[in-house]
C-alpha cells in the first residue's frame, strides 16, 4: 500500500536555512540606528513613504525606527513591492552571514557585484541595493552590507534557491513529465502543491520498491528527497500544477516578451466598435430590467434563471451579461431595492432594477457613457469572469454575489493593464508573457497572475474597449493614466460621428447605417422596432408600431414629415398608404377618465363596442349615444380594446392625446456608499514634520541633564517645574522637556523657553526654527542643557 506524503507547511514557504557560518562582525560596524540617524531628512521621508506603517504613531526616537523597520510584518509587506533580482541581492547577503544581526560579518558591496557578475551586470545591482537601502532593508556603507533579519523570512522560494547551481526541471519537461504521470502520481503532487511543499512519507526511505508512486516521482525530478521521511515539491513544479507564471530564481533579468505591432488607428477602430456594442447592450439591460426587475437571491445576487430570461430578452450571452450587470451595478446605473412601480406577485423585497441615474446616463453623449462604464470597471472591487466558477461548497458563484468582491481585484487589474500600457502604442503581448513579467516584477504575488486571471482580465477590457487586438488603446492609456476626461475626449475621436439621415427601404424596413443622433434616434425608435443591430442599425415598420407612434402623440402628418426629411431614400408609397391607413382608424374612440371613460363621434363604432364581450369584462356603460364610461383604470381600458381589435387613442381632460407608455421601473440614485476605512497616506510636507519630530526627540535624548524636576502632580513640584522654566527663559538656556500630547503619545525634545504663563510654555525649537506651545500640567520632566 502506498503511503501519500503529509504536507508540512504552505506552498511558498521557503526550506530550512542553508546559510554559511557567519564570521563575528566588528565593534566598529553602525547599528541600524545609527545607520538611519545619519541620513538625510529626504532619505528619511522616502523612507516612510515608501513604508508608511513605519510612522503610525511617530516613533519616539532612531532607535525605535531601527526596531520597527525589522519587524517581521513590516518586512513583508515591504517584499511585496521587490523583484527577482532585489530578493537574489537579499538572499546573497542572508547566504553570507550580513543578516545574522550583529554576530554576523557584513558583505563589501564589491563582494556581492562579483558573486552575481555571472548573471547580472553591475548597474542593476547597485540599482536594487539602491532600492533596498531606500527601504532600510539593507543598509550600512558599501564596505559593510547587511541585511534585515526578518527579509529571509519575505523570500518568495526556499532560501538557497538563487545562489545554488540550478538543478530543476525545465517547463516543457515538467509539462511531459506531468503529462506520462498516473491518476494516482498526479493526485500526490496536486496535494503538495495547494498544502504546502514538503510532505512526510515512508516511501522515502532506501529500499523502498522503485514502483511506489513516491520513487517514481523522486526518479523523474518532480519531488526531491530531504531525508528518510521528508519530499519536498519542486517550486517550478508546484507553479505548473497551479497554472501560474513558472519563475526562475537564478534568471536576475526580466523576461523579454515577443511583441505584435498594430497601427494605432486600427486599435482604436476596433475599440469603438466594440465600445458602441457595450452601450448598446447596456441600455438593452437597463431596458429590460425597467420592464420586470430581478429580484434578488436570499444570498444576494442575480439568480441563474434570472440571467437566463434577460439573456433571451436582450439576445446578449450570459457571460457577457454578467459582466455587464457587474459594470452597471459599479456604476449605480442598477441597485437593488424596492422599485417604483413595485412588480406584481413576486414575492421578493428586493430587486435588481435601473435607478434614477440610468436616464440621465442614457441621454449624454455616447463618449461619456463609455467614460463612466470604463472607470466603473476600472475601480471595481470584484472580478466579473469568476461567475460560473464553482465556491468551496461545490456551487455556482451568482453575479452581483458577495463572493466575488477580493482586496486585491483593482491592484491587480492596474498591475496587468499597467505592464500593457508600457510597452509602445499598438503593441500586442500575449497573456502568458504578461503573467511571466509581472511574476518576475512581485514573485511574492504570483499566484495573482495565473494564466487564466490574466487571459480573463485583457478579455474583459478588450470587451469595455480599452484595448483591441491585444494592444491598449489611446483611451485605455489615457485611462489608465489617470485622465477620464481625455480618455472621453479619446474614445469621441474613435466612435464614428453620428448621422442624421436613414435609408427606408420598400420592404418597410429602414437602415441607420452609423449611430443616429439623439433626436432622430428617438422619434425612429418610437415608430419602429429594432430588427438587427450592430454597425448599422436595421429597423422594422409595422401597424403596431405606427399605432405605438400616434399613441404618443405624434400625428400622421408629423411621421410623413420625419421620413421624408431624413430619409436619403425615397420613402416608397407602401410606407405613406400604412402611416395613412392606421391613422385613419386610430382615434375614431377615445378612452379617459371617469375612473375612465370611452367615447366616439361615430354611435355605430360606440355600439360595437358595447356588443363585444370586452364591454362586460370592462363593465362598460353607456351613458349618452356617443360615450361610456368604467370603473376599470385606463391602461387596463386601452389595453383591452386593443386586444379585442379596437384601435382606442387615450386623450386626457382636455381631450388631447396623452402618451401612456410604460416608463419601466425605477429605483431612487442613492449615493455611493462609504469605502471601508483606510489611513490616508500622510503627504511629503506631513512626513517632513515627523522627520523634524524624529529629530527634535533624538536631540533631546542625547542632550546631556543638569538640574533636573520631575512632576508627580504636587503644588511644590508644579511650582519647581515653573521656577525652573522661567529661570531658563530669563537666561535664554536651553531646557529638555518630556512632554505627554492629548493622545497620550510621550515624547522628549530640547527646546528655548521664551514665556511661561496662562498655564502654556511658549518655546522655540532649535530644530525646525519655530515656536511651540506646550500645555504645563502635559510636561512630565524639565531639565536644563549643561
Amino acid at each position: 500500500m502506498t503511503e501519500t506524503p503529509t504536507p508540512t507547511g504552505d506552498p511558498d514557504a521557503p526550506a530550512d536555512s542553508t546559510a554559511k557560518p557567519a564570521k563575528s562582525a566588528k565593534s566598529t560596524d553602525p547599528t541600524l540606528a545609527e545607520w538611519l540617524s545619519k541620513r538625510g531628512d529626504d532619505e528619511l521621508v522616502t523612507l516612510l513613504e515608501l513604508r508608511p506603517d513605519l510612522a503610525v504613531p511617530l516613533p519616539a526616537s532612531m532607535a525605535v525606527l531601527a526596531a520597527r523597520t525589522e519587524q517581521r510584518a513590516s518586512v513583508l509587506r515591504a517584499g511585496d513591492e521587490l523583484n527577482t533580482l532585489d530578493f537574489a541581492v537579499i538572499e546573497t547577503l542572508v547566504v553570507q552571514g550580513a543578516g545574522d544581526g550583529r554576530h554576523g560579518a557584513p558583505l563589501p558591496a564589491k563582494t556581492l557585484r562579483k558573486l552575481l557578475s555571472d548573471r547580472v551586470p553591475a548597474a542593476p545591482v547597485n540599482a536594487a541595493l539602491a532600492k533596498l537601502r531606500a527601504r532600510a532593508l539593507v543598509w550600512g556603507p558599501d564596505t559593510a552590507l547587511r541585511v534585515s533579519p526578518a527579509a529571509q523570512e519575505a523570500l518568495p522560494w526556499p532560501l538557497g534557491s538563487t545562489t545554488e547551481l540550478p538543478d530543476s526541471l525545465t517547463e516543457p519537461e515538467i509539462t511531459a513529465a506531468l503529462a506520462a504521470a498516473t491518476p494516482q502520481e498526479r493526485a500526490l503532487l496536486e496535494k503538495l502543491a495547494s498544502t504546502g511543499p514538503r510532505g512526510r512519507t515512508r516511501d522515502a526511505a532506501p529500499g523502498t520498491p522503485d514502483d511506489r508512486p513516491v520513487q517514481r516521482l523522486l526518479a523523474q525530478r518532480l519531488l526531491n528527497w530531504i531525508d528518510e521521511e521528508t519530499v519536498e515539491l519542486p517550486v517550478s513544479v508546484g507553479q505548473v500544477l497551479r497554472n501560474e507564471p513558472v519563475t526562475d530564481p537564478h534568471a536576475l533579468a526580466a523576461p523579454h516578451p515577443d511583441t505584435t505591432k498594430h497601427a494605432p488607428a486600427d486599435i482604436n477602430a476596433v475599440a469603438a466598435g466594440e465600445a458602441g456594442e457595450l452601450l448598446r447592450h447596456s441600455a438593452s439591460v437597463l431596458e429590460v430590467l425597467g420592464r420586470a426587475p430581478a429580484p434578488i437571491l436570499r444570498s444576494g445576487g442575480l439568480g441563474v434563471r434570472e440571467l437566463r430570461r434577460v439573456a433571451k430578452q436582450t439576445g446578449i450571452d450570459e457571460d457577457r451579461l454578467g459582466l455587464l450587470a457587474e459594470i452597471l451595478a459599479a456604476a449605480r446605473l442598477i441597485d437593488k431595492g424596492t422599485p417604483e412601480p413595485a412588480p406584481d406577485g413576486d414575492g421578493a423585497d428586493d430587486f435588481w432594477t435601473p435607478t434614477t441615474t440610468s436616464d440621465a446616463w442614457l441621454a449624454v453623449v455616447p463618449s461619456r457613457r463609455w467614460a463612466v462604464l470604463a472607470q466603473a470597471w476600472l475601480e471595481l472591487d470584484r472580478l466579473p469572469w469568476m461567475i460560473g466558477l464553482r465556491d468551496a461548497n461545490d456551487k455556482p458563484l451568482a453575479a452581483l454575489s458577495a463572493e466575488l468582491r477580493t482586496v486585491y481585484a483593482v491592484r491587480d487589474r492596474h498591475a496587468v493593464l499597467g505592464l500593457l500600457a508600457e510597452f509602445p502604442p499598438g503593441t500586442e503581448v500575449s497573456a502568458a508573457d504578461l503573467g511571466r513579467i509581472l511574476a518576475w516584477r512581485e514573485p511574492r504575488r504570483r499566484r495573482h497572475y495565473r494564466l487564466e486571471a490574466v487571459r480573463a482580465t485583457l478579455a474583459e477590457a478588450e470587451a469595455l474597449g480599452l484595448l483591441a487586438r491585444g494592444a491598449v488603446t489611446s483611451a485605455g492609456r489615457a485611462l489608465l493614466h489617470g485622465s477620464p476626461e481625455d480618455a472621453e475626449s479619446e474614445m469621441a475621436i474613435a466612435l464614428p460621428e453620428p448621422v442624421d439621415h436613414v435609408l427606408v427601404q420598400a420592404d418597410l424596413t429602414v437602415i441607420a447605417p452609423g449611430p443616429l443622433v439623439p433626436e432622430l434616434q428617438d422619434r425612429i425608435a418610437m415608430v419602429a422596432d429594432v430588427e438587427s443591430a450592430g454597425a448599422a442599425t436595421v429597423y422594422r415598420i409595422s401597424e403596431t408600431s405606427v399605432r405605438r407612434a400616434l399613441d404618443a402623440g405624434a400625428t400622421s402628418a408629423e411621421l410623413h414629415h420625419l421620413f421624408t426629411t431624413h430619409s436619403r431614400t425615397p420613402v416608397p408609397q407602401s410606407l405613406t398608404y400604412l402611416i395613412d391607413d392606421v391613422a385613419r382608424r386610430h382615434g375614431r374612440l377615445r378612452a379617459g377618465m371617469a375612473q375612465s371613460f370611452v367615447r366616439s363621434d361615430d354611435p355605430t363604432l360606440l355600439a360595437e363596442v358595447l356588443a363585444a364581450p370586452v364591454a362586460g369584462e370592462l363593465a362598460l356603460r353607456a351613458v349618452a349615444p356617443t360615450v361610456a364610461i368604467s370603473q376599470a383604470p385606463l391602461g387596463e381600458v386601452l389595453e383591452r380594446l386593443r386586444a379585442a381589435g379596437f384601435s382606442p387613442a387615450g386623450e386626457d381632460s382636455a381631450g388631447a392625446i396623452v402618451d401612456l407608455r410604460p416608463r419601466g421601473a425605477r429605483l431612487p440614485a442613492r449615493q455611493r456608499p462609504h469605502p471601508n476605512w483606510r489611513p490616508n497616506p500622510p503627504s511629503t510636507d506631513q512626513l517632513r514634520s515627523l522627520v523634524a519630530e524624529l529629530r527634535a526627540s533624538e536631540r533631546a535624548a542625547n542632550a546631556r541633564a543638569g538640574q533636573t524636576v520631575r512632576s508627580d502632580g504636587s503644588r511644590t513640584s508644579t511650582q519647581a517645574t515653573l521656577n525652573l522654566l522661567q529661570l531658563a527663559a530669563r537666561t535664554r538656556r536651553r531646557v529638555h522637556i518630556g512632554y505627554v500630547d492629548a493622545q497620550g503619545v510621550a515624547s522628549q525634545r530640547v527646546v528655548e523657553p521664551l514665556k511661561v504663563g496662562g498655564g502654556q510654555l511658549d518655546a522655540l525649537d532649535p530644530v525646525t526654527g519655530a515656536v511651540r506651545h506646550f500645555t504645563l500640567h502635559r510636561i512630565a520632566s524639565v531639565a536644563l542643557v549643561e
